[in-house]
């Protein structure tokens, strides 16, 4: 008998090294050096076949990523380091397509390992030329079938993905699982996506928009050896169905680790067994290998990351991000008004994305902007009726439930994946959000120039292309609906903001109220 071990890292999201660039020096927990270390462990700890996959979401969400991509334009700066860690095959995440076709082909071009595209095409072919490959590794033929989350045309920037068909995943593996069987004595497939439902009850735990499938592709996909998957950025490893999966978290936190046990029959290989873990990489040394070809590159991110671009008077500091949410704070403020200042419109809705960012000191660099603005939107004005503008209100008071009479957050915007990016706030209307009341009746104050909102007049409202696309399940928002756009990221956007007012004033004028 022999053991197949199949390595995987997801939504590493261009953290190269362990750092969250929120200071100049750190060693985090996490990162793609530390995970090619645990990779190496593995693969020095046995004489039985590893395979190492690329799960996606690699090409954008770190400010390293971002620098890449804007302000260097080299793409072989960062899949240097993906090309150091040995894996055997790559796919594409959702975040692939940030920064457009054009860039990700340039990167994809470096990489040493085949990226796979079976459900993503165009002109009826897969995007980089490859559904699946097949690696023979002692005797062993292990194929591998590269899924992404269909999902994407409900978030991407339309420019950005034109052209292509992203295609049902769980048809797509149907297809193609059972042919690999032909050619291949184990298939193993890759799928940048989630769980829609509990892995153990089958009772759904997201709305079912084909957004995450893997718990259909373990169910209703008969012959998959191994599922890896990601988007979602949970830590999971389990088997589903009798299939191990997945799911190793983000930045390289875990590497995933599927073990089968592989058993030689007359008629070729079978699996006999199977069991999935997660490594973690939090005390791993960061690899050289990884960390070396960057070395000058990492030196100019931080001094780019140091520039100074502007001064505040007053505290722009998040203290703490839920009250950030329930009563406006002048970080908020600020961000609007880049928006709708970028614009021309004087309403304007955002998110505070994540619990990590601090808003900004006395003094505001780039590393300021970019660790508090953390993804690479561009804006869109959207025309939206009085009675869309309510219920996109509406929708968002679903972030708030009560607990004992206190507002805290609800779950499902918590677990399985933290979601406060689909959570907004917005400036150029007041309004008020009584979290006692039930669900789709939560908006008691509703006003524009102190008039109330009218239900049939359309208002413009600038937005992120992900929001105005309708991104987060908004059904009020769709890129019909789009008035026009500022292509620009929003990164640079603030930093042109504060290059044009080098001094701004902290201020909040509390036009939201959120009450128990």
């Amino acid at each position: 008998m022999m053991q197949l071990t199949i390595l995987s890292t997801s939504d590493t999201h261009g953290f190269v090294a362990p750092t969250n660039y929120v200071q100049r020096q750190a060693d985090l927990p996490f990162s793609l050096a530390k995970a090619k270390t645990v990779i190496d462990q593995v693969k020095s700890s046995t004489t039985d076949p590893v395979v190492v996959i690329e799960n996606g979401d690699w090409l954008q969400g770190s400010p390293l990523a971002y620098y890449v991509a804007k302000v260097a334009q080299e793409p072989a700066l960062l899949t240097a380091a993906y090309n150091a860690v040995g894996y055997d095959a790559g796919i594409l995440g959702n975040h692939e397509f940030n920064y457009g076709t054009d860039y990700l082909a340039a990167a994809v071009k470096t990489l040493d390992y085949p990226m796979l595209t079976a459900n993503i095409e165009r002109q009826g072919q897969p995007l980089f030329g490859q559904p699946y490959t097949i690696v023979e590794k002692s005797g062993l033929k292990i194929a591998i079938l590269g899924l992404t989350t269909d999902y994407i045309p409900h978030w991407e920037t339309p420019s950005h993905i034109e052209g292509l068909a992203f295609v049902d995943v769980v048809e797509v593996a149907k297809h193609w699982v059972p042919i690999l069987h032909e050619l291949a004595d184990i298939v193993v497939v890759a799928y940048h996506g989630g769980f829609e439902k509990d892995l153990t009850t089958g009772a759904p735990t997201e709305r079912q928009t084909g957004e995450n499938v893997g718990y259909r592709l373990a169910n209703e996909v008969p012959g998959i050896d191994a599922l890896v998957t990601g988007h979602q950025h949970r830590e999971l490893a389990q088997l589903v169905n009798g299939v191990p999966v997945t799911q190793p978290g983000y930045r390289g936190a875990n590497v995933g680790a599927i073990t089968l046990d592989i058993e030689a029959t007359p008629t070729g290989y079978q699996v006999s067994g199977g069991q999935a873990a997660l490594l973690s990489t939090g005390n791993a040394i960061a690899a050289e290998a990884v960390l070396s070809p960057l070395a000058q590159l990492s030196a100019a991110v931080e001094d780019w990351l140091d520039q100074p671009l502007g001064q505040v008077r007053g505290d722009m500091r998040i203290h703490d991000p839920f009250q950030a949410r329930v009563d406006e704070v002048p970080y908020i403020e600020f961000i609007q008004q880049v928006q709708m200042a970028a614009t021309q419109t004087d309403i304007s809705g955002t998110a505070l994305f994540n619990n990590e960012g601090r808003g900004f000191g006395e003094s505001i660099t780039m590393r300021d902007v970019v660790t508090n603005y953390i993804y690479p939107n561009t804006l869109a004005v959207v025309g939206l009726t009085g009675t869309d503008l309510k219920a996109a209100l509406e929708q968002n008071a679903e972030y708030f439930s009560l607990s004992a009479g206190q507002l805290v957050v609800t779950p499902r915007f918590e677990t399985p994946k933290p979601q406060h990016y689909n959570y907004d706030m917005y400036e150029g209307i007041d309004y008020t959000l009584d979290i006692s009341k039930p669900v789709g009746q939560r908006v008691t104050k509703l006003t524009y120039h102190d008039e109330p909102v009218v239900s049939d007049h359309v208002y413009e409202v600038v937005v992120n292309q992900y929001r105005a696309g309708g991104g987060g399940n908004f059904p009020m928002f769709d890129a019909s609906k789009i008035v026009r756009e500022n292509q620009k990221d929003m990164t640079e956007l603030i930093a042109d903001y504060l290059l044009a007012h080098p001094v701004i004033a902290a201020t909040a004028n509390h036009n939201f109220h959120v009450q128990a």
